[in-house]
């Protein structure tokens, strides 16, 4: 059950975040919150809960949800409290659907490199954030929605989501980290077959390709790739802060380089484990036969 945490909204300093629904586009757009911010409580604290809201235009990416999503994400960097982050969407039966084309037809060609290279650097804050972040996918991700996907931990997708870097349909690239994060999970060949043709495809043609790591039915509610990215960050929660941290730097930085500089990178992750508190609260917990009480310090 979600319960609003106002400590956690006050610290991100965005200023009412309450969740309001809209059947059409309010008159002042930049007052309005496009995107949610919740915390869960109880056995479920530390699992944080930022939602997509812009109904009105299929959550489509523009500089007002830019500029709160580089918000709300740049805060995580040293938030403590948040252990897991799910990034979900709140618009029923879509998870974004790329850029804002409209708001893009009315800039100048001067200011559309800098729009876009806003997305992409907000990809890029979505992939550094410390601590995991989960995309559930439950509905349609395309363009730019795509690849802010792309650029969490890994994707939980429903079974009637469809995927697709479409940008050479309208005589343009994927410029958000789409060329390079989609290569990586599936490969380049594969990707280029993607983005030359414009190509829609399934999620469990996503699962196939490994674009995505489960693909769930979908429920009547539509919430079925939320509901197993919650199982997922339970999952996740119990387990020592910074060893989740540390591992993700590990994996995330040792990915891209050779094997040999991997092993190092990992060395160095390990040996800043080692001094924790809480590694000796699981050896403890271990020999005690009890479950450990990290601190994350």
């Amino acid at each position: 059950m979600f319960i609003r945490n106002r400590f956690l909204l006050s610290k991100f300093n965005i200023k009412n975040l309450k969740f309001k629904n809209y059947s059409t586009k309010p008159t002042q757009e930049h007052a309005q919150e496009l995107v949610n911010v919740e915390q869960l409580k109880n056995d479920d604290e530390g699992i944080t809960i930022i939602g997509l809201n812009r109904p009105w235009s299929k959550n489509a990416i523009n500089k007002h949800m830019i500029d709160q999503l580089l918000n709300i994400f740049r805060q995580l960097y040293c938030d403590d409290s948040s252990r897991v982050v799910i990034f979900r969407s709140l618009v029923k039966g879509i998870f974004c659907a790329g850029a804002d084309l409209k708001e893009r037809l009315t800039l100048p060609s001067s200011e559309v490199g800098k729009r876009v290279a806003d997305i992409r650097n907000l990809a890029n804050v979505i992939e550094n954030v410390p601590v995991p972040v989960i995309a559930a996918v439950d509905g349609t991700a395309l363009g730019g929605g795509f690849e802010l996907a792309l650029s969490c931990d890994f994707i939980v997708s429903a079974s009637n989501s469809i995927f697709g870097l479409v940008e050479t349909k309208l005589g343009i690239i994927p410029g958000a980290g789409g060329t390079q994060r989609l290569a990586r999970a599936i490969g380049g060949p594969l990707t280029k077959e993607l983005i030359y043709t414009g190509r829609l495809f399934k999620a469990q043609q996503a699962l196939e390709y490994g674009a995505v790591n489960r693909v769930i039915e979908q429920n009547d509610e539509c919430t079925s790739a939320y509901n197993t990215a919650l199982e997922i960050a339970r999952e996740i929660l119990p387990n020592g802060p910074l060893a989740v941290k540390l591992a993700k730097k590990a994996i995330s930085h040792g990915q891209q380089v050779d094997i040999n500089n991997g092993c190092a990178i990992e060395e160095c992750c390990y040996n800043q484990v080692i001094p924790t508190k809480d590694r000796m609260e699981g050896l403890l917990a271990f020999v005690e036969k009890r479950k450990p009480k990290y601190k994350g310090s």
